[in-house]
């Protein structure tokens, strides 16, 4: 079994050596300590696609500008796996990391935070447990986090930082929040024209 973790370490490694340009690595990487993790990390994936990202995978890297990338990283199981995650994380292009993890010792996101400093992390704890873990880092060690289980706010926190260098993000969030607006005056005036009774029933 190590030696699967190494070849992974190693893969890692070499992918930082390559030097390729911003053009060619993934913008935000993706890790979470379990894949029993992954439903609830599932917002991050659907909130970066609704913005237009594409997914880097083994087998495909997609020519599209923005893009990410997704690992099990454990803290407790693979330590060393993590701490390679977060150390080449700024030679291997990325610019953020969304960091998932659950239980009461959700230590994943805090620990790539040191490391991977000043690659900012956003922590999403996966259960409620795991909120207090993830928030309490000390003065100097920053982390961004959202609340238990807010996996879409955190894809759209990771599209907010690159947008201040990116005119096309900014554009794109900036529609997202438009259709936001637009859906709740649509419910509005639909609740104000039906009255409360008639709302509920619109769909009965």
């Amino acid at each position: 079994m190590a030696e699967k973790i190494d070849a992974l370490i190693d893969d890692l490694h070499a992918e930082a050596d390559e030097n390729r340009s911003d053009t060619e690595t993934p913008d935000v990487g993706i890790i979470m300590g379990s894949d029993s993790d992954l439903d609830t990390m599932a917002g991050a994936y659907d909130a970066l696609r609704d913005l237009g990202f594409e997914e880097v995978t083994a087998d495909d890297r997609p020519e599209n500008r923005f893009t990410f990338e997704s690992y099990v990283v454990s803290a407790h199981r693979t330590p060393d796996l993590m701490s390679a995650y977060a150390d080449t994380a700024a030679d291997r292009g990325l610019s953020v990391i969304i960091a998932g993890a659950g239980g009461k010792s959700a230590d994943l996101p805090n620990m790539t935070a040191s490391i991977a400093f000043p690659v900012p992390v956003i922590g999403v704890p996966v259960q409620e447990k795991s909120v207090d873990s993830v928030v309490g880092m000390p003065t100097g060690a920053p982390i961004v986090a959202v609340d238990a289980g807010k996996s879409y706010n955190a894809g759209l926190s990771a599209a907010q930082i690159l947008a201040s260098e990116h005119d096309e993000l900014e554009e794109r969030l900036t529609a997202y929040r438009t259709d936001l607006e637009a859906g709740v005056a649509d419910v509005s005036r639909d609740l104000h024209a039906r009255g409360i009774d008639g709302f509920r029933d619109r769909d009965r």
